[in-house]
């Protein structure tokens, strides 16, 4: 299908404006966070605005708890979602779809309908301020939607892949490695962004399940810092430029396998 260049313009004006209208708030959050603060009359730009809200903010450990907790919670929820995709995409085998379906209430309950139960039970288990009552139930929410993505790639692979693998004698574990994971990667990338993005901007989760705070992660951070110093957008803009930083240098990082992943579901569907 021929496209004219009319078309092609308004294509990329549109697109443009969705654009802009997307950057405007990133650029004015930075933009802000480099202007002085209350009480500062000099006009110049203010990069000191980031080191004073990361030491009043005390955005190190907060900083560092979530680092912990997206890495347990994603290195866990990926590798249990690779293998069950793998498992309902590949396999047939008697209860597996009530079994995949049972892995979809996880899409369905809101955290919030079961947090405080789930304090309780966790609470009775001794692990309430600890990392792994703050990353268990992120897991368990992370393996629901990676299982749902991972069971679609794995579906639309040719099944002749692991029958070759088969009649080479590989077992399924080594088929899954040697033969399925490679072409996946895109999807693998796309679930790991996605999952760190989840747990680095959860809040309500570490709230809590940690409540001395022993666990308190950025958004927590950034919630008591902004309750502190409400007037000051200045220093507020640069607390939230410091959290939000590591998830954006992990989507540059892996902007392409991200990228690659959407467009091959896209096309899958």
């Amino acid at each position: 299908m021929r496209v004219s260049a009319l078309e092609k313009t308004a294509n990329y004006v549109i697109l443009s404006l969705f654009a802009l209208y997307a950057i405007f708030p990133i650029v004015t959050i930075a933009v802000t966070a480099l202007r002085p603060k209350i009480g500062v009359t000099d006009p110049g730009l203010h990069i000191e605005n980031f080191a004073e809200a990361w030491e009043l903010g005390k955005f190190g450990s907060a900083l560092t708890n979530s680092v912990l907790v997206a890495l347990l919670v994603v290195s866990v929820a990926l590798t249990f979602s690779v293998l069950a995709g793998y498992a309902f995409g590949t396999m047939r085998f008697r209860g597996s779809t009530f079994l995949f379906y049972l892995f979809l209430l996880g899409l369905m309950v809101p955290a919030e309908a079961i947090v405080i139960p789930l304090f309780f039970d966790l609470r009775t288990l001794g692990l309430t301020d600890t990392i792994w009552a703050v990353a268990l139930p992120q897991i368990a929410q992370s393996v629901a939607f990676g299982t749902f993505w991972m069971r679609s790639q794995f579906r639309a692979m040719p099944p002749n892949l692991i029958e070759a693998a088969s009649i080479d004698g590989a077992g399924g574990l080594r088929a899954l490695v040697r033969i399925m994971i490679p072409p996946a990667l895109p999807s693998i990338a796309t679930v790991a962004v996605l999952m760190f993005m989840w747990t680095w901007n959860e809040f309500l989760i570490p709230l809590v399940m940690s409540p001395s705070g022993v666990w308190r992660t950025a958004p927590l951070g950034l919630s008591i810092f902004k309750g502190q110093y409400t007037a000051d957008h200045a220093l507020l803009s640069a607390a939230g430029v410091i959290i939000a930083a590591p998830i954006v240098v992990a989507f540059l990082f892996l902007q392409r396998y991200f990228i690659n992943g959407m467009l091959e579901g896209a096309a899958k569907e």
